[in-house]
């Protein structure tokens, strides 16, 4: 996994007002929280930072104020601009286990059938240090009725599934047949027109 060094100041200043300074200055105010530890706030550059935050579950080693290993766990954005707002940092030591979420990704093409993925991240158990980037299903060949779920995951060395085995990853339906498109096509006119068609006594009514 990434580890990224970024330096870190101690903010001292609190509020709208003075996160707002700090977001002109174009970095970031940031808590930094765990193992028991009274928060620490403290403020970074944001172009690092969200360069850093690009990769899943990176490791970010703090130097200067404080020097730690840190993982994000909360990422506030703009909603209209997208830039960093604020970042919760979770504490972490090499060695201990932590659980995250990462990405499921699809190799392959199934032989029929429409593929469904039902998961895009599936949490696991890891040390903190080696988070792996993520795991690879392969569906090739797949036929349908073929399903996947957690607990089938070939998941990396060193990581253990945190999520429910019976959750569904994936599964291959059977794609719908031409006389089934051409019947609903056929249905939704019928139904449109049977919508907009006013009653007998509405009918009469306007008549009037």
């Amino acid at each position: 996994m990434s580890e990224v060094a970024i330096k870190a100041e101690q903010r001292t200043a609190f509020g709208k007002g003075a996160a707002r300074k700090i977001r002109r200055e174009h970095k970031v105010p940031v808590v930094l929280y765990g193992h028991g530890t009274d928060p620490q706030h403290l403020t970074l550059p944001g172009h690092e930072l969200l360069l850093a935050l690009r990769t899943p579950n990176v490791l970010i080693r703090l130097e200067g104020a404080v020097s730690e290993l840190a993982l994000p766990k909360g990422v506030q954005r703009d909603p209209l601009k997208g830039f960093l707002e604020h970042v919760d940092l979770l504490l972490v030591k090499r060695g201990e286990k932590v659980t995250v979420d990462i990405p499921v990704t699809i190799a392959g093409e199934v032989a029929d059938g429409i593929l469904d993925q039902q998961m895009v991240s599936v949490s696991v158990e890891a040390e903190a240090t080696h988070i792996p980037e993520g795991v690879e299903v392969s569906v090739e060949g797949l036929e349908v009725g073929a399903q996947v779920t957690a607990g089938d995951l070939k998941l990396p060395k060193g990581a253990t599934l945190a999520a429910d085995p019976e959750a569904m990853v994936l599964v291959v339906s059977a794609a719908p047949t031409a006389e089934a498109v051409e019947g609903e096509a056929a249905e939704a006119p019928a139904e449109s027109a049977a919508a907009e068609a006013p009653a007998e006594g509405e009918a009469a009514e306007a008549a009037e």
